[in-house]
């Protein structure tokens, strides 16, 4: 709230023509977007400024549908398998019924996000990422600098790791690291990924570009699809 009118204003006495290229939705804790496969929500995280933080989570869908058995039961295909391919119960020209459940195989579980974005230790970052698959989350600082990441109000390696844990994502990607601990500066990155797989050993450093394919079942996991 009150980043639209900021940016108006700096357009304005920058005379800068956004025109229409520039939409501002502002947003409140809570379901910002959902459709048929979707939820999108938001949760305010603990900054200097107000910040949020993001989920994304797919929606469950029903296993594979068994057209074989389908068949062997005298069910005609057409609209009537759309039914049950989404777990309906149907009522057959005979009058059986059928549970579409009971054509489908185990329940697909829906893939989740969570984005943490500015913000030091909070329980809007718990909140957010409950039994996400993948959580983004900022490590601003190593645990030795815990006093600068309370002064900026940011995390440190620790803290990140500590939100994964207790929120028991499958996998913790930190990000949004302090230039210190960059390449050619006396203090190693490498040390904030050991100071949080003591507490979270499924984490990863984020890097410019990376890709990561979230996986939908544990047996991909397993193979460590990517």
């Amino acid at each position: 709230p009150g980043l639209g009118d900021y940016l108006r204003a700096c357009a304005k006495y920058s005379y800068t023509n956004l025109a229409n290229r520039v939409r501002v939705h502002p947003v409140s804790p809570g379901i910002l977007y959902e459709d048929e496969e979707f939820t999108v929500s938001c949760q305010l995280l603990k900054h200097r400024i107000p910040a949020h933080g993001y989920r994304i989570a797919e929606k469950d869908r029903p296993g594979r549908f068994d057209v074989e058995k389908a068949n062997a039961l005298g069910i005609p295909p057409g609209p009537i398998y759309g039914k049950l391919k989404k777990g309906e119960t149907v009522t057959l020209p005979d009058g059986r019924k059928i549970r579409g459940q009971s054509l489908c195989g185990e329940t697909e579980i829906g893939r989740k996000i969570a984005y943490c974005t500015d913000t030091i230790f909070c329980e809007g970052s718990i909140k957010l990422a409950q039994n996400a698959d993948v959580l983004i989350h900022e490590a601003t600082f190593a645990h030795q600098d815990a006093g600068l990441a309370f002064e900026s109000v940011h995390s440190t390696s620790t803290m990140a790791a500590q939100v994964a844990l207790a929120a028991r994502v499958k996998l913790l990607l930190m990000t949004h690291f302090s230039p210190r601990y960059l390449p050619g500066n006396s203090l190693d990155i490498s040390n904030l990924l050991e100071e949080a797989r003591a507490i979270f050993p499924n984490t990863k450093l984020a890097y410019d570009f990376l890709t990561y394919e979230v996986p939908r079942n544990r047996q991909e996991m397993a193979l460590g699809v990517k």
